[in-house]
C-alpha cells in the first residue's frame, strides 16, 4: 500500500501553530484565517489517525504525538527550503 503525503499546506499550518502555540498567530504568519489553520491542522489529524494538539481557550498545546511530530516536520521542512535554494543555485550557474 503506498502511502500518500499530506499537502505541504498542512504541514506549514501545524507547524506554526506548533512554534507559536496558536492558530490565530500562526494564521497571521501565513496570511490565512485562525478558521482556515484549524481546518487544516484538523484535515492532517485525520490524515495522520491522531491529535496533534489540544485545543485551549486561546491557546493550543502539542499532544504527545503532535511532540513526536514536530521534529521530522522540521526536518523536512528545512530540506525542502535547501533543495529549492541548491535549485535556484544551480539554474543560476547556467
Amino acid at each position: 500500500m503506498a502511502y500518500r503525503l499530506p499537502p505541504l499546506n498542512w504541514i506549514r499550518a501545524f507547524e506554526a501553530s506548533a512554534r507559536h502555540r496558536s492558530f490565530t498567530a500562526a494564521a497571521k504568519e501565513l496570511n490565512l484565517t485562525a478558521t482556515a489553520i484549524s481546518h487544516q491542522v484538523r484535515s492532517l489529524e485525520r490524515h495522520l489517525g491522531y491529535p496533534l494538539f489540544e485545543r485551549l481557550a486561546r491557546s493550543v498545546r502539542l499532544t504527545g504525538m503532535g511532540a513526536a511530530y514536530l521534529p521530522d516536520v522540521r526536518r523536512a521542512l528545512k530540506l525542502g527550503g535547501l533543495g529549492s535554494v541548491l535549485a535556484t543555485e544551480d539554474v543560476d550557474g547556467l
